[in-house]
C-alpha cells in the first residue's frame, strides 16, 4: 500500500496575540489572548481521492490548507505532503503542490491567460519549450485554449477562476489544494468548476476546502468536517451519514385523525422517533417516521392506514444527506463549546 498523499499528526496551530493599534492603546483595550486556529489535527488523505474538507467559516480550513501549502508553519505536531515533511522539504512540497486560495486575484488583467501562464511558468524556472507545452496543456484541460490569446479583463468571473486553477495546474502537482473555489460564482459557473474539479480526480489528489455542503456532496468520495479548529469526523459521505444517522426513515402523509395516527404508527415495532410535519393540525398529518436502520417500516404503515381506513397519501423512503451530518455534528459541537471561547480565524 502506497504512503498517503497528505497525512498529519497532532498538527497544531497557534497565532500570538494581535498587536493593538496607537486607538486601542488610548483607549486602554485589554490585549488580545493568542488563539488557536487548529488542535491536534489528525488527517490522511490517500493518493489520487478527491477530498472534501468541509466546515463553517472561521472553522480553521484556509489555515490548514496554508500549512500543506508551506505559507505556514505549524505550532507542533507533524505532517508530511507526498512523503515530504513541511519543515525540511518546503521547497520540495512547492514543486508537487498547486494551491488555489479562495479570494485569490494574483492576475494581471491587460495580459492573456497565455501571457499570465507564462509569467508564472517562469515563477517556477521552468524553460521556455517546457513551459509553453504546460501552458497549452492547462488551457486545454480548463477549456480556455480558444480563448487563451484574450485579455483577461474580458473574461467572466467563471473563466476567471478556470485560468486560477490553470495556474495550480502549471507544474503538473500531484496534489491541488483548492480554497473556495466558487466563492462568487453563479449558478451555471459553479457547476462548470465543479465538472473541472472531478475530471481532475485520479491524475491529482485534489483537496477541496469549502462552506458549501452541495459542493462536497456532488464532487467528493471522502470528506473531513472541521469546527472550532478540530476534526469532527472524517471519512466516506456514506459512512459518515450511517454513523450519524442510525436509522431509517419514512416519509409519510395520511388523512386520519392525527392523535389516532401518531398513536398507531407508535405501534408498529422498530419505530424509534416520530417527526411531524404539519404542527398547526390543518390538513393531512405529515410525518418523518424512524426506525431502526434495515428496518423497511413501509409495509406495515400501508397496512395500518388501510385497516383504519385513512387515506394514505404518500409513503417513501427518505434518505439523510451530508447536509443533515453536518448540521448535526457542527450544532453539537457548538452547543458544547465553553462560554466565552475565542472566534477562530479562517
Amino acid at each position: 500500500m502506497s504512503d498517503p498523499a497528505i497525512r498529519t499528526r497532532g498538527l497544531t496551530k497557534v497565532f500570538p496575540p494581535r498587536r493593538r493599534n496607537v486607538f486601542e492603546v488610548l483607549r486602554r483595550k485589554p490585549r488580545n489572548a493568542p488563539f488557536t486556529a487548529l488542535h491536534g489535527v489528525d488527517l490522511e488523505v490517500r493518493r489520487g481521492e478527491l477530498f472534501g474538507l468541509l466546515g463553517p467559516n472561521g472553522a480553521g480550513k484556509t489555515t490548514l490548507v496554508k500549512i500543506l501549502s508551506t505559507l505556514l508553519l505549524p505550532t507542533e505536531g507533524e505532517a508530511t505532503v507526498a512523503g515530504l515533511d513541511v519543515r525540511r522539504d518546503a521547497e520540495a512540497i512547492r514543486q508537487r503542490v498547486g494551491v488555489v486560495l479562495g479570494g485569490d486575484r494574483a492576475l494581471y488583467w491587460r495580459l492573456s491567460a497565455r501571457e499570465n501562464l507564462w509569467y508564472f511558468s517562469q515563477l517556477y524556472d521552468m524553460p521556455g519549450a517546457k513551459a509553453k507545452e504546460a501552458i497549452e496543456r492547462v488551457l486545454k484541460e480548463v477549456d480556455l485554449a480558444e480563448r487563451g490569446d484574450e485579455r483577461v479583463e474580458n473574461y467572466s468571473k467563471g473563466m476567471k477562476q478556470r485560468l486560477h486553477i490553470a495556474r495550480g495546474l502549471l507544474t503538473d502537482p500531484e496534489i491541488l489544494l483548492l480554497d473556495e473555489p466558487t466563492i462568487g460564482l453563479d449558478p451555471r459557473q459553479i457547476a462548470e468548476i465543479r465538472s473541472l474539479i472531478k475530471a481532475l480526480a485520479g491524475e491529482h489528489t485534489v483537496i477541496l476546502s469549502t462552506h458549501i455542503l452541495p459542493e462536497v456532496s456532488m464532487v467528493c468520495s471522502g470528506v473531513v468536517i472541521i469546527n472550532q479548529g478540530a476534526i469532527v469526523a472524517q471519512g466516506p459521505i456514506d459512512r459518515l451519514v450511517e454513523e450519524f444517522f442510525p436509522t431509517a426513515r419514512v416519509a409519510v402523509e395520511i388523512a386520519g385523525p392525527r392523535p389516532a395516527v401518531l398513536d398507531g404508527l407508535r405501534t408498529i415495532p422498530g419505530v424509534v422517533r416520530i417527526e411531524e410535519g404539519n404542527l398547526d393540525g390543518d390538513g393531512p398529518v405529515r410525518l418523518v417516521v424512524e426506525s431502526a436502520r434495515g428496518r423497511d417500516v413501509r409495509g406495515e404503515i400501508f397496512q395500518l392506514a388501510a385497516q383504519q381506513k385513512w387515506n394514505l397519501l404518500e409513503l417513501r423512503q427518505v434518505g439523510m444527506t451530508l447536509e443533515e451530518v453536518f448540521i448535526r455534528i457542527v450544532a453539537g459541537e457548538e452547543g458544547a463549546a465553553a462560554p466565552g471561547d475565542a472566534e477562530v480565524p479562517a
